[in-house]
């Protein structure tokens, strides 16, 4: 395998959230980020939640973000792949990443060679165990009737619910996400288990959880990393040589 250049990850932007200023500032960031990185980065993986809410309707998308699309799409048409997976704010995706910006678009966790290492890479929202109410709401928000349903609704009156249920479950979820739950990680959970079946897998690369972490998974030659976010911790990974590191703006 090709192990020249570098990969990049990032994860939960959050972009929309929590107003309109903060958001902006926050997009200024990433879109310096990724002008930064743009003489060596070979692949782009976006773990999800890039933005608070997405829901593409049949001829309308969020309006916004045109400094970030802009950019990812100077990205993609160099030559530099991107792949996207869906997080539980921007799941909802049907053709218009794909076709206006160049995505891969993955809606499930993906087993992958990157520059000769075995890597489980998805954004991580569902798996482990417990967190037993929010599966099955997902598996509801995630259905062909929800789907449909929604968009049913005009678009200002469907976003602007969804919005409003985005910023609240943040709000709910904010003091849990700021905390390690050490061996309760589910998502660290989940990485021991799947090695009982898959042991060749060397960097479990996650988005969701907001803290970034690196813990070595005991009886293996194996690593779970979490990207964390860019509303408090602005940090990133970035694999060379086959090694994979996560790094902060700051």
């Amino acid at each position: 395998m090709n192990r020249s250049g570098k990969i990049y990850f990032a994860s939960d932007f959050h972009l929309g959230a929590p107003d309109y200023a903060a958001s902006r500032e926050r997009e200024k960031k990433v879109v310096d980020w990724l002008k930064s990185i743009r003489e060596d980065v070979t692949e782009l993986y976006l773990l999800g939640d890039i933005w608070d809410f997405w829901f593409e309707f049949g001829q309308v998308v969020p309006k916004g973000y045109t400094r970030l699309m802009g950019t990812l799409a100077e990205i993609r048409d160099s030559g530099v792949p991107i792949v996207f997976f869906g997080g539980n704010h921007d799941y909802w995706t049907y053709g218009y990443l794909e076709q206006e910006l160049g995505f891969e678009i993955h809606k499930k966790s993906i087993r992958r060679n990157l520059q000769g290492t075995e890597c489980l890479i998805g954004h991580g929202d569902g798996l482990g165990p417990g967190e037993y109410d929010y599966k099955v709401m997902k598996r509801v928000l995630n259905s062909k009737p929800f789907e449909i349903a929604f968009k049913i609704l005009h678009p200002d009156v469907g976003l602007g619910i969804a919005n409003y249920f985005s910023r609240r479950s943040r709000r709910k979820n904010m003091k849990k996400d700021q905390q390690f739950l050490g061996e309760k990680e589910y998502l660290l959970q989940y990485c021991n288990e799947y090695l009982k079946s898959d042991p060749d897998v060397k960097y479990f690369i996650f988005g969701h959880r907001h803290l970034p972490l690196e813990i070595p998974l005991e009886g293996f030659e194996s690593i779970y990393y979490n990207i964390g976010d860019w509303i408090k911790y602005n940090t990133y990974g970035v694999m060379e040589d086959g090694i994979f590191q996560l790094k902060s703006l700051e």
